[in-house]
């Protein structure tokens, strides 16, 4: 295990964003395509928010009626902007930061994802599943 190696080692560079004025149902839609659980909302390359799955997943009411799930999901995310369900107030990372700082971070705070921001733009993501595949690859 390299000791200070920087979160840029195992962070996604190439990152699937939104806009805010982008749907809820264009945000499902990656979420599902790309099989990933969060996505940046940015404003050029500036990050101003971060939307889980699990925060589309908190609106959805498919589970307690009987209508049908993909209509239910389309009604409730047009009564939602992504701006009024995304994080803000992120807690971001640069990519010369430790993985090691990284994991503390996460850790600590209980996050799952952490943007990486250089010159205040989004250059990656790193999350729970970068850290478990990067420790693996030290056994």
């Amino acid at each position: 295990m390299i000791r200070k190696a920087p979160v840029s080692m195992i962070m996604t560079e190439h990152v699937i964003t939104l806009k805010k004025t982008d749907s809820l149902e264009k945000a499902e839609k990656l979420f599902k395509r790309h099989k990933i659980r969060h996505i940046p909302v940015v404003d050029d390359d500036a990050i101003i928010g971060m939307l889980s799955y699990s925060d589309l997943l908190r609106l959805s009411f498919a589970d307690v009626t009987n209508e049908d799930e993909n209509i239910v999901d389309v009604m409730v995310y047009n009564m939602f902007k992504i701006d009024q369900v995304m994080k803000r107030n992120l807690v971001t990372v640069s990519s010369s930061k430790s993985i090691k700082e990284v994991a503390e971070i996460l850790a600590k705070n209980e996050f799952h994802a952490l943007p990486v921001v250089d010159n205040n733009k989004l250059s990656g993501i790193v999350t729970t599943t970068d850290l478990i595949k990067y420790l693996l690859k030290q056994f």
